[in-house]
């Protein structure tokens, strides 16, 4: 959909920006028409007036109380993607939008996932990139963006962890990085016994992606993703209706390869890893089961409450293999517990870190962008209640509590050397359409996070 986006200086056009209670104000025929058909200017509403010819005039774009967040209401502009008539449209002068957020909200709400479509939507509008904007930079985001989309909106039958593992590939040689991966039985040889256990029954065998790129002498930072390509619960199945969005159960391994674009098309100065346990949490006869208790990498040992509870268990081997190597940072993106939807809802995925600082830094670029993101508490606590009679720990708690909360415990116990840690759960999905997405596959944190890193590690 970058397409859509025309360089700055072609003719088009203007669209216009109100407010609540601006509607009378807005030029010529289309403050007229803005009066007499009872237009608001609510958030996200879209007017096109017409002109004096009888043909299409000027539009404008609501951007509902102006006391918002100027992120927010820049990024209403995808509003204007599927709001516009095909044609190309231009921001009027003195339109009071940042000018990359209001090009990115273009672009993101002109997403659509066409690939099984026989007859693909037609091209629609088109948009001048604003004065001042970065092409460069809204492009790279937007193309990062629309990369997780598609690979959460892509079903399993051709997105299996193999598919998983060729997107890496795909990313990896556009970028110059390396891929190494570890699969099936290997995973045994190198001592990943939880990603082999919780993949072992699916018919495409379990893997660990390994992507490098950067300098060696760079900073570190290491992103984590869960890679679940369907999620049926194992034998703790989940009911029909649990399986539905289980296609989206990779959603934390789609979100890191997406940050790993930016950071990559960036160049920013670091030396990046990004590990992506890559499984299929199926039904066989050698499934791993309720009460096994699985060997960990680090040494730990696990008592598996709940054979749903897998994630956590992958991200643990993968956790610990990242942790080897004391990174400066190291994130770990997953969709990983229905505790935090009940919490904090679909469009605001929680985050846990002990990091001050960092916490600090990631609330604010999450403001900054608009890339909504809250900040839960590491209740140590209620690490008591994953207590095990038999084992070191067990993968679930059995009162049902906190259980995001809980859940970022244990993968906080297989980090020990990070300077700095952080864990996203996300739940890669957007419920309803909304002016920067239709309902499907979303990217959460990642332009938050990419702020971040770009902030404390700038390129040259």
């Amino acid at each position: 959909m970058t397409s859509r986006l025309l360089s700055a200086g072609a003719t088009a056009r203007p669209i216009h920006v109100a407010g609540e209670g601006e509607a009378g104000d807005l030029p010529g025929v289309l403050g007229t028409w803005a009066q007499a058909t009872g237009w608001k200017a609510s958030a996200g509403s879209v007017l096109v007036s017409p002109s004096a010819d009888g043909g299409l005039g000027a539009a404008a774009l609501g951007i509902g109380a102006r006391d918002v967040g100027l992120a927010e209401r820049s990024l209403l502009t995808g509003a204007l993607a599927t709001g516009l008539p095909s044609g190309d449209w231009a921001l009027a002068d003195g339109h009071d939008l940042d000018p990359d957020l209001a090009a990115l909200g273009f672009l993101l709400g002109a997403y659509r996932f066409d690939r099984y479509r026989t007859k693909p939507a037609d091209e629609g509008a088109r948009l001048v990139l604003p004065a001042g904007a970065d092409e460069a930079r809204v492009r790279l985001r937007a193309s990062a963006v629309d990369l997780v989309r598609d690979l959460v909106n892509t079903p399993t039958n051709d997105l299996g962890p193999d598919g998983i593992e060729a997107a890496a590939r795909a990313l990896a040689t556009e970028f110059g990085a390396s891929v190494s991966v570890t699969l099936g039985d290997e995973l045994l040889a190198a001592n990943f016994p939880m990603i082999h256990a919780v993949g072992r029954a699916s018919a495409v065998a379990p893997r660990l992606i390994d992507l490098r790129w950067g300098r060696a002498d760079a900073p570190r930072v290491t992103l984590v993703g869960k890679g679940v390509a369907f999620d049926t619960g194992g034998l703790d199945i989940k009911p029909a209706s649990g399986m539905l969005l289980m296609k989206k159960d990779m959603g934390g391994a789609a979100n890191v390869l997406g940050l790993a674009r930016i950071v990559m098309g960036e160049r920013l100065p670091v030396q990046l890893r990004v590990l992506i346990p890559a499984v299929e949490n199926a039904i066989a006869g050698n499934a791993f089961r309720p009460g096994d208790v699985l060997a960990s990498r680090n040494g730990k040992t696990v008592e598996i409450g709940n054979t749903d509870a897998e994630g956590r268990l992958i991200l643990a081997d993968a956790l610990s293999l990242a942790d080897e190597e004391a990174p400066e940072i190291l994130i770990d993106m997953a969709t990983l517990t229905g505790a935090a939807r009940v919490a904090l809802g679909p469009d605001l995925p929680p985050f846990y870190t002990d990091d001050e600082a960092l916490a600090a830094d990631i609330a604010a670029a999450s403001v900054s962008v608009h890339d909504p993101l809250w900040r839960l508490p590491l209740w140590k606590p209620y690490a008591r209640n994953l207590a095990s009679k038999i084992a070191d720990i067990n993968n679930v708690t059995t009162d049902g509590f906190a259980g995001s909360v809980t859940a970022a415990l244990f993968l906080q116990g297989f980090v020990t050397r990070a300077k700095s840690w952080a864990h996203f759960d996300v739940f890669g999905w957007r419920p309803q359409p909304g002016p920067t997405g239709p309902a499907g596959g979303e990217a959460q944190g990642i332009r938050a996070l990419a702020k971040v890193l770009q902030e404390r590690y700038p390129s040259s």
